[in-house]
């Protein structure tokens, strides 16, 4: 069911915190705001590998649900090491490769269970490789990296966060998925706030799966920049609407994480950054 406003349990933080912040997406050179920048090098190894399930994301399908079955690629399966980790597609007919965030969480610490598929969220832009992987089927086969790449979020660095800020817009909520449903929420025990900015309702990818986020602890603060005339929750863009709620006494307990359009995450930075936030404490997955 879709969200008509801001739902009734959607906090900033908890009510201890709000002394904290109560005054002061990767951004992609690919087609799609959830794609990686392209690496300095290709992968030198591909593995091929089936499409599991296809289905639009969000209300007006500009956003899909990609699942590849990865059964057979126990390696590939295993270089999963953190939230914010991307994928390499090449797609028949395809100019060039494309580098997606994984969405799906990647295995806790020490665990010996593994999930045997890699879910996305992938924009339909026209007439882009990503629009093409949007338009496969079931079993359809697509080459891939032999190993997932990139850092991802180093949340090694925010370990002591008692608050962490997290901002995410369009398909850029994509990674942010893989680090609520990984094992980050639960280890580090901390208030996390997710600002979640996107066009309308529409657009807004994940909604099923809020209830989940919330009962783990994440304050969700929904920003809609278009929204109809029914929506009684926040409006604009996610770097005004954290710039009219934040006021950071104590930058040394506070963590942040983007990911979205470069816009927001330069501003959201330069915000965190003049009220005291050390850049080592705002982690981006690129």
């Amino acid at each position: 069911m879709l969200l008509r406003s801001a739902p009734r349990r959607l906090h900033l933080l908890r009510p201890h915190h709000h002394r904290l912040l109560s005054a002061a997406a990767l951004a992609s050179a690919a087609p799609s705001p959830a794609a990686a920048p392209v690496p300095p090098q290709a992968p030198t190894e591909w593995a091929e590998a089936p499409v599991a399930s296809v289905r639009p994301a969000t209300a007006d399908a500009s956003l899909y649900h990609v699942s590849l079955d990865l059964s057979a690629h126990g390696g590939l399966l295993a270089s999963h090491a953190a939230a914010g980790q991307f994928l390499p597609f090449r797609l028949p007919a395809a100019p060039y490769s494309i580098f997606l965030a994984i969405a799906s969480p990647p295995p806790a610490p020490g665990s010996s269970a593994s999930a045997a598929a890699f879910d996305f969220l992938v924009k339909r832009l026209p007439g882009t490789p990503s629009a093409r992987l949007c338009d496969l089927r079931p079993g359809d086969l697509v080459h891939v990296g032999a190993s997932v790449v990139g850092r991802g979020f180093d949340v090694a660095r925010i370990a002591d966060a008692r608050d962490v800020l997290v901002f995410a817009t369009g398909s850029g909520i994509s990674p942010i998925r893989s680090l609520v449903e990984s094992s980050f929420v639960e280890d580090h025990k901390a208030g996390i706030s997710l600002f979640y900015g996107v066009r309308n309702l529409q657009r807004m990818a994940y909604q099923e799966r809020f209830n989940d986020w919330e009962t783990k602890g994440v304050k969700i603060i929904p920003v809609l920049s278009r929204p109809d005339s029914q929506w009684t929750g926040e409006r604009g863009y996610v770097q005004n609407v954290f710039s009219r709620m934040k006021n950071i006494v104590n930058p040394s307990s506070v963590g942040a994480i983007l990911c979205g359009h470069k816009q927001m995450t330069e501003e959201i930075t330069r915000v965190l950054v003049a009220d005291g936030l050390s850049k080592d404490r705002i982690l981006t997955n690129f």
